[in-house]
């Protein structure tokens, strides 16, 4: 399990050292961006920090830094290829052409955006934006003897959503965004010109990790991008082909264009505008209040739907076929063995009576249910199908989504695996088994996502006796007793004893209530849909 349990400290409260004053990049001072320093005249800096100043927020129509408060900006923009999109806007979202404007005011990711000819250099870790005859013109008018190849201004970015944890953004890699003037791109051509905006994103950090692929990457890139209508480009820092293979059927139901690796592909390319980073709203979800059309988680899991449906009817198909082969090699034998054809009869007997599909995400390793074999059988004498479901990071997650998606039922212990609630249909069933230690996390990072997709959500926080740990520790030891005093003291003591060290020894009879109560909701749910498909 990665360290996301860092973020709970901030939440309550740790992040006091991040300062007001760093929370926008785009200000009415020179260290937003700068100007080099052709002569050492006052007047004559000023003069020029102020012109660069108002020429970037003129879309604002004045220059006060008190003015771009944190809050949204809920205006459309008025020019560029996103004119057309009615969205609701962040800050950043209305500029003018040749200008960069970064929002840097969550604690979770800093957003830049450049507009105009924007071009890539992918050997320095740069993206240029150069200005137009227009700003050229008013600066020289200024001061005729500002050099045409200077910087007037840059910032810097990791484009990876947990800004807040300095350990992992050490390693992602910076871009440099630089705006020069016009006369500087005649030494920098374009090899491949596109006509559409671009995404710069990294997949690096906790890649490799379901939870974080997913929070951290594939769900704000669908906040950022999903308003384009598919009209964009994904650039990606840190690129992985094993990442593109995975999440490529989802990619495409967000952009039309093949995503560009931006260290390898050395071609210069060209676009009319460029989002740097990725916005995030919370854990696995979608603020409808920031969102076009006030969309959704719902309409996040539209896109799996639309992106796997393809490849889960060829499964289905798959699984028709073998089950009618097995049918048959039974039916083959049944002259020599009698009892066979009453179990192919009551085989078809239970395919043609829907039970309620309960999906098991077991898990190897710790936390582990240890006595796994008796809650199936459990499960089925209740009345549920059982399926279990082991994730594996090679597992193909349409085989997964095409499992959940046709349960009435999820459950498993707390982790990352827990992810996959996201390919469940609002109005399931998610039993989460929640280990000693990890209540505050199970609730927050999976717990209220999973009610915001609407899923009927039943958390199981287990007794100290249900835990392994219970074998380990003294009766009254604060790790049985008082798991929160021990998670204050950090990750690693949360890491250590109840990530790496638990496991979970079921209470049958107590877990059953949560077993029936999950069927007997399925059961209605169910034949309330029949009644009212018989209608």
């Amino acid at each position: 399990m990665v360290q996301y349990y860092r973020y709970h400290q901030l939440k309550k409260g740790d992040h006091q050292h991040v300062e007001e004053d760093e929370m926008l990049s785009l200000m009415c001072a020179p260290n937003s961006g700068y100007f080099k320093r052709t002569r050492p005249k006052l007047f004559t800096l000023l003069l020029l920090s102020l012109l660069s100043c108002c020429l970037i927020l003129a879309p604002h129509l004045f220059c006060s830094s008190s003015a771009l408060s944190l809050l949204y900006s809920f205006g459309v923009e008025s020019d560029g290829v996103a004119a057309n999109v009615n969205a609701k806007a962040y800050l950043c979202s209305s500029i003018s052409n040749g200008t960069i404007c970064c929002d840097r005011s969550s604690i979770r990711t800093d957003v830049c955006v450049m507009k105009g000819d924007v071009r890539t250099h992918s050997a320095s870790s740069s993206i240029f934006l150069y200005t137009s005859r227009y700003t050229n013109a008013v600066i020289e008018n200024v001061s005729s003897f500002v050099d045409k190849e200077e910087e007037l201004q840059r910032e810097k970015v990791k484009p990876y959503t947990r800004k807040w944890e300095t350990s992992v953004m050490d390693t992602i890699d910076e871009l440099d965004l630089v705006v020069k003037t016009e006369n500087f791109r005649n030494n920098h051509h374009c090899d491949v010109k596109h006509d559409v905006p671009a995404v710069f994103f990294s997949t690096g950090g906790y890649t490799g990790n379901v939870y974080h692929e997913f929070n951290d990457g594939i769900l704000p890139l669908f906040i950022t991008s999903q308003h384009f209508k598919k009209k964009v480009v994904f650039v990606i820092l840190e690129y992985h082909d094993w990442w593109i293979m995975k999440y490529g059927d989802i990619l495409s139901r967000l952009s039309d264009y093949p995503a560009i690796d931006f260290r390898r592909d050395k071609r210069t390319h060209c676009f009319p505008e460029a989002i740097i980073g990725l916005r995030i709203h919370d854990e696995l979800s979608v603020d409808p209040s920031l969102m076009q059309g006030n969309k959704s988680i719902v309409d996040f899991r539209n896109v799996l739907d639309r992106a796997y449906w393809p490849r889960i009817k060829s499964l289905i198909k798959e699984e028709e076929r073998g089950a009618q082969e097995k049918l048959k090699q039974k039916a083959h034998s049944s002259s020599s063995s009698p009892g066979t054809s009453l179990d192919i009869r009551k085989e078809m007997h239970d395919a043609t009576f829907k039970r309620p599909k309960l999906v098991i995400l077991s898990r190897n390793g710790s936390r582990a249910i240890t006595n796994e074999d008796l809650l199936v059988k459990m499960a089925e004498e209740i009345g549920f199908r059982v399926e279990m479901v082991r994730p594996q990071r090679t597992t193909e997650l349409a085989r997964i989504y095409a499992a959940l998606n046709s349960s009435e039922v999820m459950m498993g212990v707390h982790g990352a695996a827990m992810t996959h609630f996201l390919f469940m249909k609002p109005g399931s069933v998610f039993i989460q088994v929640i280990p000693l230690g990890t209540e505050w996390a199970a609730d927050a990072y999976y717990g209220e996502p999973a009610r915001k997709l609407g899923l009927k959500y039943i958390g199981y926080q287990i007794l100290p006796r249900e835990s392994s740990l219970y074998d380990k520790y003294d009766r009254n030891d604060p790790v049985l007793q008082n798991p929160s005093s021990v998670s204050d003291k950090g990750w690693q003591y949360t890491k250590s004893i109840y990530l790496d060290s638990q496991n979970v020894r079921l209470n049958l009879g107590r877990f059953q209530k949560r077993l029936l109560r999950a069927y007997r909701y399925s059961i209605a749910k169910m034949n309330h849909r029949s009644h009212l498909q018989s209608q």
